[in-house]
C-alpha cells in the first residue's frame, strides 16, 4: 500500500525528477544558499533533509559513500561533510525557505533555500 506516500512530482520524469532534485542539492551544499521557485524550493528540503539524517545515522564511512552517491561535484561532497559536522546537535529543521519575490519573465514565485545556523 502507499497511503500518505507523497512526491512532489513538478511535472517531469522521475529521472529528470531525481537529476534536478540532485543539481539543486549539489548547488546548495557547494553555495551555502540557493534562489528557485518556491515548488522546487519545497521539494529540495524533503530531499535534502532525508539525506542528512540518512548521513548522520550512518557510520562516517557509509555516509561519505551516501554522499557521493548524491552529489556531483567533489566541492560539493567536502562542504556537505562539513555542515553535517555543523549540525551534529541538531535534530531537524535544517534548512530555511524565505519567499523573496516574483520572476520578472512567466512570475514565477521565488524562494531562497539557505542552512539554520
Amino acid at each position: 500500500m502507499r497511503h500518505r506516500k507523497t512526491t512532489v512530482k513538478l511535472n517531469r520524469s522521475a529521472d529528470h525528477r531525481k537529476a534536478l532534485l540532485r543539481n539543486l542539492a549539489t548547488s546548495l551544499a557547494e553555495h551555502g544558499e540557493l534562489k528557485t521557485t518556491t515548488a522546487k524550493a519545497r521539494a529540495l528540503v524533503s530531499f535534502y533533509e532525508r539525506l542528512i539524517a540518512r548521513a548522520k545515522r550512518s557510520d562516517e564511512m557509509n555516509a561519505i559513500r551516501l554522499i557521493k552517491r548524491v552529489l556531483y561535484t567533489e566541492s560539493a561532497q567536502k562542504n556537505f561533510i562539513q555542515q553535517l559536522k555543523d549540525l551534529q546537535g541538531r535534530q531537524s529543521g535544517y534548512l530555511r525557505v524565505s519567499k523573496v519575490g516574483f520572476r520578472p519573465g512567466d512570475v514565477a514565485e521565488l524562494s531562497q533555500v539557505q542552512f539554520v545556523r
